[in-house]
């Protein structure tokens, strides 16, 4: 068999795909030539969209370039944040305009998502190749718990989400992403996805209870589902928690828009 030894290193987040005698070290690796370098990636675990650089010998290749014996790779992961102008990087450009597809097991991810105004598809009966096509066809970064999904080669921009807690998922996502500032709360229903526009309490009059009849004037609809929101008893506690995810951005955050999130 024609085979070549190459010497690895992975950085940062990466080692997590590794075992933890290959995290943080150098490691040689025996692979078939001809191969290419993706391919020789992803045979080790760790999904291509994971990956922003890639240096052989200190040199900045793509995914087509094909290991040779003796090659150093150094592998490192996404820099959302950062522009790597002099080198060349693996992925297209990052999504300036951050938009989300989620797989079936994160739902109340894809709920804390759309809460904080990101635009975040999510069923719970997607297939793995809808997902795939999805994130690819639609420029959507693709959000897994699955990472044989994140190695398809249709998916350009991808995390695999390492935390379990919904809580935990969602800061991981705004802290690998740098999204604090992109956060703008209260516009998006968190059921469907659609946008809240303002209405007036006579047009959702039958649609409410007796007692927000009485005390409460303020409410918004979902344009695409119908669902009514309004400042309910538990907005104050959402409110905190879109404050502290707001509070970790350097810098003000610009006035948010309806802030309504009592459901019928």
């Amino acid at each position: 068999m024609d085979t070549g030894t190459c010497f690895l290193r992975f950085y940062a987040e990466l080692n997590d795909f590794l075992p933890p005698e290959r995290r943080q070290v150098d490691f040689p690796h025996t692979f078939q030539r001809h191969a290419s370098i993706k391919d020789l990636i992803e045979a080790l675990g760790v999904p291509h969209p994971e990956i922003d650089l890639i240096l052989v010998d200190g040199v900045s290749v793509d995914f087509a370039y094909r290991a040779r014996d003796g090659d150093r790779i150094s592998v490192y992961p996404m820099f959302e944040a950062f522009d790597l102008q002099a080198v060349s990087r693996v992925r297209p450009e990052p999504l300036r305009v951050s938009r989300f597809v989620l797989d079936g097991h994160l739902g109340k991810l894809a709920r804390h998502l759309r809460l904080l105004g990101f635009d975040t598809l999510y069923r719970n009966d997607y297939a793995d190749a809808e997902l795939a096509r999805v994130a690819g066809a639609e420029r959507r970064i693709l959000l897994t718990r699955d990472r044989a999904l994140l190695k398809r080669a249709v998916v350009t921009h991808g995390l695999f989400v390492r935390a379990t807690d919904p809580r935990r998922q969602i800061e991981e996502v705004l802290d690998r992403l740098d999204l604090y500032r992109a956060i703008r709360p209260f516009q998006r229903c968190v059921r469907c996805n659609g946008r809240l526009a303002a209405v007036t309490r006579e047009q959702v009059w039958d649609r409410l209870p007796p007692r927000t009849r009485l005390y409460v004037e303020a409410f918004w609809a979902c344009g695409t589902c119908g669902q009514i929101y309004w400042e309910g008893s538990h907005f104050p506690a959402l409110r905190r928690f879109v404050e502290g995810l707001q509070a970790r951005a350097d810098g003000t955050i610009p006035p948010v828009g309806p802030s309504d999130w009592k459901m019928d």
